[in-house]
């Protein structure tokens, strides 16, 4: 497919990374080339044979239900804080072109800080410590689980997005010493019969930092944005997780990889929930395009420090309650 019909697709490429468990070179360049297809045609893929053990899957659902279970009292106890961390409630808001708030709740955790972190120290924006709920034995251990498991994860796909892209294996990794996490707990709960059709569990935006990868139940709703107008169904295949290249990566690649647009519909009787990990570079990352690139025919984007992008995108969020209205990434 020619990269003038990027954007253009029916339907959401399945990659099999289990190559990449092996740690060899064949089996990282096998996966980077369906990552180099579907993430400069797509930018969505469901992922399987990932190495997550299905136990931990089911034990951050069960606690996701668990804390969503409690009252709306008692989550706010931990309501989101200056460090967007915490519990964040539904009808806060919505996106700014958009009638209706985004129609979900979460409970959100960033990558843990010591106290005497450089940034701790300097009062940085996010640099702060997670809240956690009280009364909900294992809940934090759970959580944590998932996480640590979402990073060994994420470093993989970051080597073989490096080799997609014409890099070294390893040139990434430094970017990645420090990420920037975020984990979400997401709730969407059902709506009710003759619900307006703008009002969505998550109106259409795209992602801000390098990848999501994100745990789905069956429930369905997650739709991906086409150039020609066309909302596709990310299907739920048991045991797969979807990830989608974000905003930072479409920089980073000099705009080889695509941001695209998504969105949830919540129009189920059933409450939907999934757990989201968005895996980013470190604050501090100046984004330049990579040089393998960089051509004459597409000259380098301008660079970016991720935090001072990040935090322009955080206020625009906060100000509505909900995503900016979507566009082009540059």
């Amino acid at each position: 497919m020619s990269t003038e019909r990027q954007g253009m697709f029916d339907e959401i490429p399945v990659i099999d990374v289990s190559p990449l468990l092996d740690d060899s070179e064949a089996g990282l360049r096998a996966v980077a080339r369906e990552i180099d297809f579907a993430y400069s045609q797509v930018g969505f893929g469901l992922i399987t044979n990932h190495g997550v053990d299905q136990s931990l899957i089911d034990n951050v659902f069960a606690a996701s239900r668990e804390f969503h279970a409690q009252s709306f009292e008692q989550k706010m106890q931990i309501e989101i804080n200056e460090f967007q961390r915490g519990f964040l409630p539904i009808r806060s808001g919505g996106t700014p072109g958009e009638a209706k708030p985004n129609q979900c709740d979460s409970f959100m955790i960033l990558h843990e800080l010591a106290g005497d972190d450089p940034d701790v120290l300097a009062g940085a924006p996010m640099a702060g410590p997670n809240q956690w709920p009280a009364g909900l034995p294992g809940f934090r251990e759970k959580v944590t689980a998932y996480e640590q498991a979402m990073h060994v994860l994420g470093i993989r796909l970051v080597r073989a997005i490096a080799v997609a892209l014409g890099a070294d294996p390893y040139d990434l990794d430094r970017h990645f010493e420090h990420p920037t996490t975020f984990l979400r707990l997401l709730h969407y709960p059902s709506l009710p019969p003759g619900s307006p059709p703008d009002l969505f569990g998550s109106a259409p935006h795209t992602d801000y930092g390098f990848v999501t990868i994100l745990a789905q139940d069956d429930v369905g709703g997650l739709q991906v944005g086409t150039t020609d107008g066309k909302w596709i169904d990310v299907p739920c295949i048991p045991g797969s997780l979807v990830v989608n290249t974000a905003d930072v990566l479409h920089r980073w690649s000099n705009r080889r990889f695509i941001s695209t647009p998504h969105r949830v519909i919540s129009d189920s009787e059933r409450h939907r929930y999934s757990v989201g990990f968005f895996f980013d570079p470190d604050l501090h990352t100046e984004i330049v395009p990579l040089p393998s690139c960089v051509s004459p025919e597409n000259p380098a984007s301008s660079p970016v420090i991720y935090g001072e992008y990040l935090m322009q995108k955080l206020s625009a969020t906060i100000k509505s309650g909900g995503y900016p209205e979507w566009e082009e990434p540059e």
